[in-house]
């Protein structure tokens, strides 16, 4: 027979307490933490993607936030952050040097010794002369007893998800970073108690072992080992349409590596980012107490390194169909968002840049490239044109793999392709990040916290103040 639960509507800091209190065991959690992390989402990419999507005078679902703020995103060590310690100070409140993961800030990502990275065909061995794991948000809420559930585009063990749940000085050490995942097994982050509730998203090799296709090195099948400790699994669409969300734990790796571009996306075989945060949302609830979810859209930073404008807009209003679906499914769950925090921001910026004097566009449609256009001046609607009297895009990039020696003629039809790549000012093979501020918005539970400008390790305090814990 179950006894009753009961909630204390204590006063106190304008909240109700963290947790319900059942006469027969612990504290159940009943507040929900929602935290959107846009990979690549500077402020430039997201004007570029309203106007793609809605036009100037749209709005995007982000937009509408009504709690905002600036981001200063460096780490410990570089002006210019990599995703790796920018989203670690987002989920431990400590700075951290680039390409480093949930660590502590003397942690260095490369062995002093050899100038080399701590990894070996994605493992690693971080000696413990070289810092200490910093505890997560994940973990603390885990601890705390709520449920928790990843979600991203990119493989589950890249840099922006791996901070929320494992602990390795280099990024690119994403054997080991699979196996924290994996409940009993070795290499296990036992701070993740029984397990992450909800794990969504790419990165399927990193799981299997060589033989049979993967890029493990031990041969272990964690699939195999997430599935023996009581998780549900699915490779495809079709598989991921049955998991169960009745609570229980379950995990989806749809490709080998990351996911595709929401462009390229067969519908057929992998979920969207909307669809996976549904299904978690769901999963989660079921659970009925409170939970942390981590959604990323991951390939917004991949398609803006290849200078790839139109990819990089499509992944971002996928991310952003995402956050509105969250809206919706939290306000059925906890109408009036009273016990729920939704946090949206990115992790750092790109080079990507909006030229010229050009004439309002409207959004992108068949036969108009909109925002992906060339500049047509505002007084007259003629293409501008540069020095030596050739048009210019009104995107482009600082630096990147496409340099234009002479520039030409464009056509439309080249300008709405998805293989289009925007014009950069100094070549390199991969475009790099950039060092400007990031949006963050912020709506329910504490919301009014968040304002100002704030520092990316400051948004980890304030997540924890508006829940209380």
């Amino acid at each position: 027979m179950k006894h009753k639960v009961w909630c204390a509507a204590l006063a106190g800091a304008s909240m109700l307490m963290t947790a319900c209190v059942g006469n027969d065991g612990p504290a159940v959690p009943t507040k929900n933490v929602l935290f959107f992390l846009g990979d690549g989402m500077g402020i430039t990419t997201m004007t570029a993607a309203r106007i793609y999507q809605v036009g100037e005078d749209g709005e995007l679902t982000m937009d509408q936030l009504p709690e905002t703020a600036f981001v200063h995103t460096y780490s410990a060590d570089g002006q210019v952050t990599d995703s790796a310690p920018s989203m670690a100070a987002y989920m431990t409140g400590v700075k951290m040097n680039n390409e480093v993961i949930s660590m502590s800030a003397n942690t260095v990502a490369t062995n002093p010794a050899t100038g080399a990275a701590y990894h070996t065909n994605f493992d690693s061995t971080c000696p413990s002369t070289n810092g200490t794991p910093v505890e997560t948000l994940l973990e603390q809420m885990k601890a705390a007893g709520y449920g928790t559930g990843v979600v991203s585009t990119a493989r589950i063990t890249h840099a922006t998800p791996a901070t929320t749940y494992s602990h390795v000085c280099h990024r690119d050490a994403e054997n080991t970073i699979a196996a924290a995942l994996v409940p009993g097994g070795a290499g296990y982050n036992t701070k993740l108690g029984d397990g992450v509730d909800v794990i969504l998203g790419g990165g399927r090799s990193y799981f299997t072992p060589k033989a049979s296709g993967g890029l493990r090195n031990d041969a272990r099948n964690l699939i195999t080992e997430l599935q023996s400790q009581k998780y549900t699994y699915a490779a495809d669409k079709a598989a991921f349409d049955k998991l169960p969300v009745d609570g229980t734990k379950i995990v989806g790796l749809f490709t080998s590596s990351h996911m595709a571009y929401e462009l390229d996306r067969d519908t057929s075989k992998e979920p969207s980012l909307a669809e996976m945060t549904t299904k978690a949302i769901d999963a989660l609830a079921a659970k009925k107490k409170g939970f942390f979810l981590m959604v990323e859209g991951g390939r917004i930073d991949h398609a803006l390194h290849a200078t790839n404008a139109r990819r990089a807009l499509q992944d971002t209003v996928a991310f952003d169909d995402a956050i509105k679906v969250a809206l919706t499914k939290m306000q059925a769950v906890d109408p009036g968002l009273k016990n729920t925090l939704i946090v949206v921001t990115a992790d750092h910026d790109h080079t990507l840049q909006m030229n010229g004097y050009a004439q309002r566009t409207g959004k992108t449609e068949a036969g108009k490239p909109g925002v992906l256009g060339v500049v047509k001046n505002y007084v007259d609607g003629k293409p501008s044109v540069d020095v030596d009297g050739n048009p210019y895009t009104i995107l482009g990039f600082g630096n990147g793999p496409r340099r234009l020696p002479t520039r030409g003629p464009i056509s439309d039809a080249e300008l709405e392709s998805k293989e289009f790549l925007q014009e950069a000012v100094v070549p390199l093979s991969s475009e790099t990040h950039g060092g400007g501020d990031v949006f963050l918005g912020a709506q329910g539970l504490g919301a009014e916290n968040f304002s100002g400008s704030l520092t990316n390790n400051e948004v980890f305090g304030l997540i924890k103040k508006s829940i209380g814990l």
